[in-house]
């Protein structure tokens, strides 16, 4: 499914023109790189070494679109201004010809918005570690102390003293504190949340959500997307320079490498060949 069709950026004049502080981000890195407009596919890929401005070109689209998001990134004023002076999309439309609307519920989801969720899950279990120290001493103190009912003051006390008395240790402050939640490896603990995040019929943008993934959960994570896109009717933009996800055959890859910047087949990007390279060159070990 194709909800955003078409993202379109400032050319170099409308830049120069209209800002007198050229250096001010995000000024200066897309026009040099000939990208005026982007079209999307059901998955759209943006590929570039560290700095080549995948992940802005995502942060534009998602605050053009007033995507919800939530790990704040680094803006500025100029940043907005940006934004709301230059930058503009076009929606695909229905059968009718008629413009759809950006589906509720679609996002921007970060490497941090993973990092986050797996260290909330570590402080969790943490906290749920140290109320269940304190619940095993409050069991043995009410199994092993005297029973006195002398007013409705004591009412709690009993009702905890006849429950120590009942039942064992491990009931006793499962009763009062609950599980820990279940905690995996950071692999699949972000695998486990893009899981559960996504949701049929929404837009999704991510951002190097290659991060913290293994190469099985990654090859996985493309598994996943592919079968968002397919059945649940999700769109994908992802600013990511992972093989396995670049390698997904249905996506449509901008190479922010090259200038002008312009779509590429996933075996002809740099850092596939370099990796092809390497594999090449070391194919005797693996026989």
């Amino acid at each position: 499914m194709i909800y955003l069709k078409s993202f379109y950026l400032p050319s170099l004049y409308e830049e120069e023109f209209n800002n007198p502080t050229p250096s001010a981000y995000p000024y200066g890195i897309f026009p040099h790189k000939e990208l005026s407009d982007v079209h999307f596919k059901p998955i759209t890929i943006f590929y570039g070494s560290n700095g080549s401005g995948k992940s802005t070109l995502l942060n534009l689209i998602a605050e053009k679109l007033k995507l919800p998001r939530n790990t704040l990134f680094n803006t500025n004023p100029k940043f907005k201004e940006y934004v709301k002076k230059f930058c503009d999309y076009s929606m695909e439309t229905n059968d009718e010809g008629l413009s759809i609307d950006i589906p509720l519920g679609s996002k921007i989801i970060t490497s941090e918005d993973i990092f986050d969720n797996i260290l909330l899950i570590r402080d969790e279990n943490q906290l749920i570690d140290k109320r269940k120290e304190q619940k095993e001493q409050d069991y043995y103190e009410a199994k092993y102390s005297e029973i006195s009912f002398n007013s409705l003051n004591d009412l709690d006390r009993l009702k905890e003293q006849n429950a120590a008395r009942r039942q064992s240790k491990t009931q006793f402050i499962t009763d009062r504190v609950g599980e820990n939640i279940e905690q995996f490896s950071n692999g699949e603990t972000a695998l486990a949340y893009f899981d559960r995040t996504f949701v049929p019929d929404k837009l999704y943008l991510l951002d190097e959500p290659e991060n913290s993934l293994s190469p099985k959960f990654q090859l996985q994570l493309s598994e996943l997307i592919l079968q968002c896109t397919h059945y649940l009717g999700c769109q994908f933009i992802i600013a990511s320079h992972s093989p396995f996800i670049l390698s997904m055959e249905e996506a449509q890859i901008y190479d922010l490498d090259t200038i002008p910047v312009k779509t590429s087949k996933w075996q002809d990007l740099e850092n596939m060949k370099i990796y092809y390279d390497l594999f090449k060159k070391n194919m005797h070990k693996f026989k």
